[in-house]
C-alpha cells in the first residue's frame, strides 16, 4: 500500500509540474506572418519582436506599445535601417539594447549579420547604435546576443573553432572596446547545431533552442549542463526558436511554426503552471 501511495503521489507531482502551454495571441500585433524574438523594454513596458514572412525570412524589428487598452499598430524603431535585423534584447536596467543587423553592407543574407548595440543617454533617448567589435564580430554570422548574470554576452556563430554545424560562443568586455570571447563549451554544444541561448535573469537556468528542439540547461559548478529536453507539448516539431524569460524566471516566450497554412506564432509556457505572465494591455492577451 505504501508503495501505491507513493506512486500515486509521484504522478499527481508530475502531473502538477507539467508546464502549461498556450497560445500568446496579440490583437493588433499577431498576423498571417511570422512573428517571434519578443523582448520587453523594461522602462516603458514597450513589446518589441521580429516579424519576418511565413518561411521566416525578411526579418526586421518593430515595436508597438500598449495605447488605450490595445496594442499600438507595430512600427519599425527610429534607427531601423536596410538589410536584415532581429534578435532585439534589453539590459535588465532598460539603458542598453543588443540586436543583430545587416546594417553595415545592407545585405538581405544572414552571412552578413553581426551584434549591435545601442544606449540610452540622460533624457532616454537612443543614441545611434554601434557594432560591437572583433573578436565579438567575426567574418561569419552572428545572432541572438543575450547578456547574463556571470557578465558574459551569449551569442550564437558558426565561426571557427566550434564543437559543431553552429555554436553557443560567449563574450566580456575586459576595458573599454576590448572584449575575450570563447566557446560556451559542451555543456551546451554538441556536434549538432546550437542556435540561440536565453540564460534566466537569476542566472541559474536557461533555455537553449537547438536542430532538436528546446532544452532546458542548469548552471553547476562546473558550468552548464542539459538537464532535459522540453515535451511534446512544447516541441511539438523541434521548430522553436527566440525564447524570452519572465522576471520571475517561472515563465518563458517563445515561437514555433504553427503548421498548416498558420505562420510562426508566439506561445507562452509556464513552467509552474500558476505565473501570470506574459503582460497584457488592459487585460488584452
Amino acid at each position: 500500500m505504501r508503495a501505491l501511495a507513493l506512486s500515486l503521489l509521484i504522478l499527481a507531482n508530475a502531473a502538477e509540474a507539467a508546464p502549461n502551454v498556450a497560445h500568446w495571441n496579440l490583437p493588433g500585433i499577431s498576423s498571417p506572418m511570422w512573428e517571434s524574438h519578443p523582448a520587453i523594454d523594461p522602462l516603458t513596458g514597450d513589446l518589441w519582436f521580429v516579424r519576418s514572412d511565413k518561411k521566416f525570412s525578411g526579418w526586421r524589428i518593430l515595436v508597438s506599445h500598449c495605447d488605450k487598452g490595445h496594442w499600438s499598430d507595430p512600427k519599425p524603431w527610429r534607427f531601423a535601417r536596410a538589410g536584415l535585423e532581429a534578435d532585439p534584447y534589453f539590459t535588465p536596467d532598460g539603458r542598453s539594447l543588443y540586436f543583430i543587423s545587416t546594417r553595415a553592407t545592407g545585405a538581405g543574407t544572414s552571412a552578413a549579420l553581426d551584434i549591435w548595440m545601442a544606449r540610452r543617454d540622460a533624457n532616454n533617448e537612443w543614441r545611434v547604435p554601434e557594432r560591437l567589435p572583433a573578436p565579438v564580430n567575426s567574418g561569419e554570422a552572428e545572432w541572438f546576443p543575450r547578456p547574463a548574470p556571470d557578465g558574459w554576452l551569449y551569442f550564437g556563430s558558426r565561426r571557427d573553432g566550434g564543437l559543431g554545424k553552429n555554436d553557443i560562443w560567449r563574450a566580456r568586455q575586459v576595458s573599454q572596446g576590448q572584449w575575450v570571447v570563447e566557446n560556451a563549451g559542451p555543456g551546451l554544444n554538441t556536434a549538432d547545431a546550437e542556435y540561440e541561448f536565453q540564460p534566466s535573469p537569476d542566472g541559474q537556468w536557461g533555455v537553449l533552442a537547438t536542430d532538436k528542439g528546446l532544452y532546458r540547461v542548469e548552471k553547476s559548478k562546473t558550468g552548464w549542463t542539459r538537464r532535459e529536453k522540453f515535451g511534446p507539448q512544447i516541441n511539438v516539431d523541434n521548430s522553436g526558436i527566440g525564447p524570452m524569460i519572465a522576471p520571475h524566471g517561472r515563465s518563458f516566450v517563445f515561437s514555433r511554426d504553427a503548421g498548416g497554412d498558420q505562420s510562426g506564432e508566439l506561445f507562452a509556457v509556464h513552467l509552474d503552471g500558476a505565473a501570470k505572465w506574459p503582460p497584457v494591455c488592459a487585460g488584452r492577451p
